[in-house]
């Protein structure tokens, strides 16, 4: 009865446009954690602190306050955003733990209305936010959807070329010695399947983002599962599939990935979604080199055509939610000189094209930005030669102290020869620290919430 109760109540906030799902997507160490942690923190701060200026709620002393509420889903865990804060609030300050698993958390905001429709109801209203946090890797599954046992595989040894051909070796040497049409070897395929998993793990270590499946190199509660023991090979597709055959029994298998585990986990998480943010690392593949930074492109290309776009009335808000605004954020911002933040966003208009193009079809609001959810560094000058030079000033994550003008961020797409020169030298940082009678150092996310939920607070 609890349960029908508060989906009663869900459906009326939504009625009323006073409840927002947010997607927080982004691909793995794009720092989806963090920055739902900062966003929580920032405003549980912003009835006492003037941290949030780029928010016009706030900015115009209308923003009352804003408290976590009880999970409302007793099926999913909660974000664990005590446990964030505490290490980012240790000494020496660390970065919250990578997700591992799904989970949300819900905040509710009490603002004083200007439309006068709200107005007509009271001299406060509140708004529910959800958030939801989810390992970017599980996010890659998403489009095997659309594609049957023997499209994915196809695709998947497609991309065996470069940099996969050779860290997919041993997979294929593997995956060559089975007979697919013999009886099923279940223990050969068991074998096989943590062939091509050591393979998509070497990718991920790479620094590639396009490790498909997901689960495989984070498989949450289906480690050593029948169900994550599949991998694709090469066969007609006309071909006829001897029952209980290697064959057959790879292909029952991904049918049961995409059923019991991809479909689930769209559903439930994803197909209710009103707005989203698309996190972007774009300093980590610049270090790696042109495989890194390309793969990454796609795999955020392929991402955004599993989500649902549109312009969202009454009946669809309540019956048929889409995304109707999507924002894409270039992070750890702090990581370049101020002077180059033009650069980054300029560069994730670049990198993030194609996937734009297929949100822009729907005819829906889109933005870009850069931003750093908890900032890591210090911006000043420092004295050399040739006179003043930005400069950013922080710890290590080893703890060394270090100055140093990082590069200058491309505005474009890089063309090989900017890796032969090693134009730019991304270095990881510890967060800043702060006292924890204070909110979180952060950059523009006070932007980032104004276009997301700014005219809910209207």
């Amino acid at each position: 009865m609890k349960n029908i109760a508060q989906d009663v109540q869900d459906f009326l906030h939504r009625s009323r446009d006073s409840h927002v799902r947010i997607a927080v997507t982004g691909l793995s160490r794009a720092g989806k954690t963090a920055f739902i942690t900062s966003l929580v923190n920032q405003l549980l701060y912003s009835a006492t602190h003037d941290n949030l200026p780029l928010l016009s709620v706030a900015r115009e002393r209308r923003m009352i306050g804003a408290k976590r509420e009880p999970q409302t889903n007793l099926m999913v865990p909660r974000f664990g955003y005590d446990e964030a804060m505490s290490q980012l609030l240790s000494t020496p300050p660390q970065w919250p733990e990578p997700t591992r698993d799904v989970s949300e958390i819900r905040l509710a905001l009490k603002y004083k209305p200007q439309k006068t429709s709200k107005k007509l109801l009271g001299k406060t209203a509140t708004l529910h936010l959800d958030l939801i946090d989810y390992p970017g890797e599980w996010l890659l599954d998403l489009p095997l959807l659309e594609m049957d046992f023997a499209t994915w595989s196809s695709a998947q040894w497609t991309l065996l070329t470069g940099k996969r051909a050779e860290l997919s070796q041993p997979f294929q040497d593997a995956v060559a010695k089975l007979d697919l049409d013999a009886e099923v070897d279940e223990a050969a395929l068991e074998r096989i399947a943590q062939c091509f998993t050591d393979y998509l793990l070497a990718c991920k270590t790479a620094g590639l983002h396009w490790v498909q499946p997901g689960r495989f190199v984070l498989p949450g509660e289906l480690a050593g599962a029948p169900v994550l023991q599949f991998f694709p090979v090469t066969f007609d597709s006309e071909r006829k599939v001897i029952k209980n055959s290697n064959l057959a029994v790879l292909i029952a298998r991904y049918k049961q990935y995409q059923d019991k585990v991809v479909k689930a986990f769209y559903k439930h998480h994803f197909a209710t979604f009103d707005r989203q943010i698309v996190l972007v690392d774009c300093l980590q593949p610049l270090n790696i080199g042109a495989d890194a930074f390309f793969d990454m492109r796609s795999a955020i290309e392929q991402l955004m055509r599993s989500f649902r776009y549109g312009r969202s009335g009454l009946l669809s808000r309540l019956f048929a939610p889409k995304i109707d605004k999507v924002l894409f954020a270039a992070t750890k911002a702090d990581h370049v000189t101020p002077d180059q933040h033009g650069n980054l966003v300029s560069l994730l208009q670049q990198m993030v094209h194609p996937a734009w193009q297929t949100a822009a079809f729907d005819n829906i609001e889109m933005n870009c930005m850069s931003m750093a959810s908890v900032t890591a560094t210090q911006s000043g000058f420092i004295a050399t030669k040739a006179g003043q030079q930005a400069a950013i000033q922080g710890t290590t994550l080893t703890g060394e102290p270090l100055t140093l003008f990082p590069g200058e961020v491309p505005k474009r797409l890089p063309e090989p020869s900017y890796w032969q020169q090693h134009g730019f030298e991304f270095v990881s940082f510890q967060p800043l620290a702060v006292e924890d009678t204070t909110p979180l150092n952060h950059i523009r996310v006070d932007k980032a919430l104004e276009y997301l939920i700014g005219d809910k607070l209207a």
